[in-house]
């Protein structure tokens, strides 16, 4: 099974990327994450509805095929980090890749939002997008740590 994060917007700092990393290279090679981003679409005097929807094209194009598609969503489902963790193991036991995905500046386009086979809200605060990469990875690996019945996460 693989975990891809999939991601709009490119750039972010230099200091979340190697947080990002740091986090990707703990990962057992029965549960590989891969980091997937695509092109935020240049604002401008394009309309919302018009830059979500090509950004929804650019998502679809690397999507793997036949995943478990997961978005992050303000208004999703709030999880614990055990919650998580029995999620995990979840997808795990399902055997599909699971796709994270991860908006641009305005979010996700409605109806991809809604066809998605799950919505999760990482925090009831607005984070910056490099931050939710770095959470979202974090969250995982603790996810898989208390699985494994690995140390990193303490009670």
């Amino acid at each position: 099974m693989k975990l891809v994060i999939v991601a709009v917007g490119q750039r972010v700092p230099d200091w979340a990327q190697t947080a990002y990393d740091d986090y990707a290279k703990r990962f057992p090679p029965e549960l590989r994450v891969e980091l997937r981003t695509v092109k935020t679409e240049p604002r401008g005097t394009k309309s919302v509805e018009v830059l979500m929807a090509a950004e929804r094209e650019r998502i679809q194009a690397v999507l793997p095929k036949g995943c478990r598609l997961v978005v992050l969503d303000e208004r999703g489902t709030a999880l614990t980090t055990k919650a998580l963790a029995q999620q995990l193991r979840q997808w795990q036991l399902g055997g599909d890749d699971v796709a994270l995905v991860i908006g641009g500046p305005d979010g996700l386009e409605p109806a991809f939002r809604e066809a998605a086979h799950q919505r999760i809200r990482l925090s009831d605060l607005t984070l910056p997008h490099a931050m939710v990469r770095v959470l979202l990875i974090e969250q995982l690996y603790r996810g898989w740590s208390i699985n494994a019945n690995h140390p990193y996460h303490r009670e």
